[in-house]
């Protein structure tokens, strides 16, 4: 039986000259359920778009763009517009929404809180139990940065070029909990990983645990976190296709008795590092020997290791299409990039740019 997945999309809220504003509560007191489900997130400037599970990529497919559409509508009607990029391409000191929750983190975590303007999307995946979610966190690990490379697209930060193709994930990467996990081998061990991080006292609660893949604590589901919010909506597809390879495919071995691997979690971390220095453009880690290989060669390995789950899916064709999209125009980084050159350093225009590029 297919899996089913679905996808959550973070994006930025800009006004008519490319500056990002903060309307994420105007947007959704005024939001009809015609725009689909719009949900805030810990910043005024950005809202959060949600599709329903389903087991075709082509229905997936058309929900991101659908959820983009109708977050577009909303935010019309209160002189934005939504852009899918990681990080706003222009400074910005951003608004926390005024939630209990998100203003308590504010004052808790200071700098690392008030400049948590990123925007990422996260890939969730159906599996049968904790038991089996687990036995997939524990084997994932490797093949995680390759997605944070081909979703890259936050190459800016408070308005310079950050030398980095994702920017977010060095943002992010300050939360306490954020980044690779540890083998847990049982739901046990897991629950009580999160229960002892919670019992620190560091984190508010359960939410902040962070991992790169973790137990969703609202659905049956692996969900997996690693990546930037991708420019358009058949990248974002592209990488939940993957993610439900790997996940399938991870399942597979445990069901088999494959043992996990022996990944050291300050290589995992270090991978993700790479990724999301150079992208899609240099060298990344090889998942199985973490010595550098080009970017091509290591998606390539992905692909390989995830074949039969993707056949079986039906998704192969339409995966192998996307990546050669990616690997002729670029990821959201090389595009933000290229328009900045173009506009001759005006990062308002490449805001604006992205944002087209959001709704092509």
């Amino acid at each position: 039986m297919t899996r089913s997945f679905g996808v959550e999309e973070e994006l930025l809220l800009i006004g008519a000259g490319g500056s990002p504003i903060p309307r994420a509560q105007a947007l959704l007191d005024g939001a009809h359920p015609d725009h689909g489900p719009l949900e805030p997130e810990f910043m005024e400037e950005q809202i959060e778009t949600a599709t329903e599970p389903t087991t075709s990529l082509a229905d997936l497919t058309q929900a991101i763009r659908d959820g983009r559409a109708g977050a577009q509508a909303a935010a019309q009607a209160h002189d934005a517009q939504i852009v899918a990029v990681g990080t706003s391409p222009v400074p910005i000191d951003g608004t926390t929404v005024s939630k209990v929750r998100y203003l308590r983190a504010r004052t808790e975590f200071g700098l690392t809180a008030r400049e948590q303007l990123t925007n990422g999307c996260h890939v969730h995946v159906s599996v049968a139990d904790d038991a089996e979610g687990v036995a997939v966190i524990d084997r994932i690990g490797p093949w995680l940065a390759p997605l944070l490379a081909l979703s890259a697209n936050s190459p800016f930060w408070q308005g310079d070029d950050s030398g980095f193709a994702s920017f977010r994930s060095q943002v992010w990467a300050r939360w306490p909990t954020a980044g690779p996990s540890r083998h847990f081998g049982t739901p046990e061990a897991y629950h009580a990983a999160v229960e002892a991080l919670v019992a620190t006292g560091t984190i508010l609660d359960q939410a902040m645990v962070y991992f790169d893949a973790r137990l969703s604590a609202k659905y049956p589901t692996v969900e997996i976190r690693v990546a930037d919010v991708c420019l358009d909506a058949r990248t974002a597809a592209l990488l939940a296709a993957l993610a439900r390879a790997l996940v399938e495919t991870t399942a597979r071995e445990a069901a088999d008795g494959v043992p996990a691997p022996d990944a050291p979690t300050e290589l995992l971390r270090t991978a993700h590092w790479r990724a999301g220095r150079s992208g899609i453009t240099g060298d990344l880690l090889h998942p199985r020997t973490f010595r550098p290989a080009p970017a091509h060669d290591v998606v390539g390995m992905l692909v390989e290791y995830v074949r039969d789950a993707l056949v079986d899916a039906g998704d192969l064709d339409a995966v192998t299409e996307s990546l050669g999209t990616l690997w002729s125009g670029g990821n959201g980084a090389e595009r933000q990039r290229a328009w900045y050159a173009e506009a001759q350093g005006d990062l308002h225009q490449v805001a604006l740019d992205a944002a087209k590029a959001t709704l092509a």
